[in-house]
């Protein structure tokens, strides 16, 4: 007998007994391919690449200790009894009893993902890190259309606007924002929580259509755990700067299709704060993804009414802003608690401070409100419900995308858009020259992108640098040809000197009044 025989019908060894095809995992599971690939999404089970494929090249392997923990979840067994649900409903409506099928269709089997977040993330640090994904993912479905009868839901659709908003208004409050860029594909950013980077990208504001080559079964089921993760981050980070969670909204402001306005609105008053011990806390945060499910039972039927219903949908299809920036100034009030920000926080928080910017109607709005009060600024809008508008006198510069206007006011600065971004980037307040109405902008850099990496460092980017030196009273040399950057560093100087005179003037100011 050979040394390595193995008998027909033996256990099998190697690679064999190692991986299994996807066509004998659904058959191992007694599932349907879609409920399978639903399970794989929700418990993190992804194919894998084996060295050896026993059965051909042309198909897909999975892990057979993947597939035995997916069988013994109990989440697979709440999917048969959706399947058995089903059947039972059909064939009620077969045999024409329509009292049998609405009892049914009022209590359908519901299953919670609370359970799988703590498995796949078992520190919160984990699910920082896997937050790219699932922040891109809830912001791209936050800016569909809330259209009955569409592929997605309009509940759901609301839902990811609500997350969206309570992630950006923690973001805004904190000052974690760190870069900016504007792009074909959306708007990406960068923010800094806990030590931990997240990028994410946001669609523009532009009228979105759904369409037949994207498999939207596969998306919606990242979705479904992605808006569970993200109410669990949400409720650990609010919890963190001591405000309840999830929010009361006003709902007045939230027909209005303000909830942002009205989230912040509840942080900024005392109603939000957190009063409990830590063992209550503890226990609010294993049943925060039911309170989240609770709380969208709650507005969805609210939200039932015609009137109501009727201006939400007309709000989100026309995409009207509905991230008031309201709520956002309250968010960027001093805080009375001792002051633990590093310096990097400090600097972001100072960037726009004592500045008044006032937004257009043509400009992006939404970006444009979460940028300028995570950075220190006060902005205001064209629209209902502003803080103040366009004649304030106080206003310092005026966002505008157009290269003719009505009336112009002597006292404030004209500037494009872009002008916000690369601020921002560079974290020093630029010359307005170059971005003044009607004029072409500078190059707009991506802060992603390390030049000295490339081996090409851009002439504009070049100009930047010596901007943030001469802020920080660091000369640079400048070639004698270049009078433009010459300019630039000469208005950058006197804007620092005319900072710290006005600084200087207020300190001797309160001591006279002491």
């Amino acid at each position: 007998m050979p040394k390595h025989y193995r008998p027909a019908g033996k256990k099998k060894e190697g690679n064999a007994a190692k991986y299994i095809t996807r066509t004998k995992a659904v058959n191992y599971l007694q599932v349907s391919l879609a409920i399978f690939r639903k399970l794989c999404i929700l418990k993190g089970v992804f194919p894998r690449q084996p060295k050896k494929k026993v059965e051909g090249n042309h198909k897909t392997y999975y892990h057979m200790k993947d597939i035995a923990f997916i069988a013994h979840d109990p989440l697979i067994e709440k999917f048969r009894q959706i399947k058995v649900h089903r059947k039972k409903v059909k064939k009620a409506i077969a045999k024409k009893n329509r009292d049998l099928a609405d009892r049914l269709l009022n209590r359908p089997p519901t299953y919670k993902l609370d359970r799988l977040v703590l498995e796949r993330y078992p520190a919160f640090v984990d699910a920082l890190r896997d937050l790219d994904d699932c922040l891109t993912l809830v912001h791209l479905f936050a800016a569909l259309p809330a259209v009955d009868g569409e592929r997605v839901e309009v509940k759901r659709i609301h839902s990811c606007r609500r997350l969206s908003h309570e992630w950006q208004a923690y973001i805004s409050r904190t000052h974690s924002l760190r870069k900016t860029f504007i792009s074909v594909k959306g708007i990406y950013y960068q923010a800094e929580v806990q030590g931990q980077k997240i990028t994410w990208l946001t669609p523009h504001a532009l009228q979105q259509v759904l369409t037949d080559d994207v498999d939207f079964n596969v998306m919606l089921s990242f979705l479904e755990f992605y808006e569970t993760l993200l109410g669990f981050v949400n409720f650990k980070l609010y919890h963190s700067i001591n405000v309840n969670y999830p929010p009361i909204l006003d709902p007045r402001l939230e027909a209005l299709a303000a909830e942002l306005y009205a989230l912040c609105r509840y942080i900024s008053t005392g109603s939000g704060r957190v009063t409990g011990n830590s063992e209550s806390d503890g226990v609010k945060e294993k049943e925060s993804g039911g309170a989240i499910k609770e709380k969208e039972d709650e507005n969805n039927k609210a939200s039932s009414k015609a009137d109501e219903s009727e201006l939400r949908l007309a709000q989100l299809q026309h995409q009207l802003p509905a991230n008031e920036p309201g709520a956002l100034m309250h968010l960027v009030e001093e805080s009375t608690a001792i002051d633990t920000d590093d310096d990097e926080t400090k600097e972001c928080k100072s960037l726009f401070k004592n500045l008044k910017f006032y937004l257009s109607r043509e400009v992006p709005r939404e970006s444009l409100l979460f940028i300028i009060p995570a950075f220190g600024g006060t902005v205001s809008w064209e629209g209902e419900g502003a803080p103040f508008n366009e004649v304030y006198e106080d206003i310092t510069h005026q966002i505008v995308d157009r290269p003719t206007q009505s009336h112009v006011f002597l006292s404030r600065e004209y500037v494009q858009p872009q002008w916000v971004f690369d601020c921002v980037n560079a974290r020093i307040i630029l010359p307005t020259e170059g971005y003044l109405v009607g004029r072409i902008p500078p190059p707009h850099l991506s802060p992603f992108v390390d030049n000295d990496a490339e081996g090409y460092i851009p002439e504009y980017a070049e100009t930047i640098k010596r901007l943030q030196a001469a802020a920080r009273n660091e000369i640079l040399p400048l070639p004698g040809d270049e009078d433009l950057d010459n300019s630039l560093v000469t208005a950058m100087m006197d804007r620092t000197e005319s900072n710290e005179a006005a600084e200087k003037k207020m300190k001797v100011g309160c001591l006279f009044s002491v």
